[in-house]
């Protein structure tokens, strides 16, 4: 395949992935899961990781970013709305920190270990990539938010165990036990757009 060609092929992968991470992040705002929402567009930034390397996942993880910024800002988001009306430059700053991180190690973690076995990089890229998403999250919670989570769970409070079991412990395993279990999905969607561009 020419450089033109695999430009145009690049282009469009990470225009559907895009469009994608978009349809799932909105859909998902609106499942009954409080104060946060689940993430599942984390699968195509992972795909979009392994594909296109680790800057495109970044990007990847920035589109799902910026649907989250979007959905706290308008409400949708109750949790994601409390931490937008505390302080709206932070809520930015750490949505597109854990967004991007967590699509950047997902390909970097992928192209470390598909050189020797395909489904674990696959399976640790999918891995990476919730724990990388929740964990600079957490720490954005606690660094910046600590107000607001004492609102939530109660002064005096142990603000990491009610951050971790009660406000978003539940809709983490949710998302590590999905990518987990679409591992197999994501090895075949590889394989099938990496023949197709040879």
């Amino acid at each position: 395949m020419s450089k033109t060609n695999q430009g145009l092929f690049r282009m469009v992968g990470l225009g559907m992935l895009t469009a994608i991470i978009v349809v799932l992040q909105v859909v998902t705002t609106y499942f009954p899961t409080k104060p946060f929402a689940i993430t599942l567009a984390l699968i195509p930034i992972v795909i979009g990781a392994a594909l296109y390397g680790p800057k495109a996942g970044a990007y990847l993880g920035a589109v799902f970013s910026v649907v989250v910024i979007i959905m706290c800002i308008f409400g949708a988001d109750a949790g994601g709305a409390m931490v937008w009306n505390a302080n709206p430059a932070l809520c930015v700053l750490v949505c597109l920190v854990k967004g991007s991180a967590a699509g950047f190690a997902a390909g970097l973690v992928y192209n470390l270990l598909a050189k020797k076995n395909n489904i674990l990089g696959a399976a640790a890229a999918a891995v990476i990539s919730p724990v990388v998403n929740t964990g600079i999250f957490y720490i954005g919670m606690l660094l910046f938010f600590r107000p607001v989570l004492e609102a939530w769970v109660g002064q005096g409070s142990d603000l990491l165990y009610a951050i971790v079991f009660t406000l978003t412990g539940v809709n983490f395993l949710v998302e590590l036990g999905v990518n987990i279990v679409l591992v197999p999905v994501v090895v075949q969607i590889i394989k099938v757009v990496s023949k197709n561009k040879a």
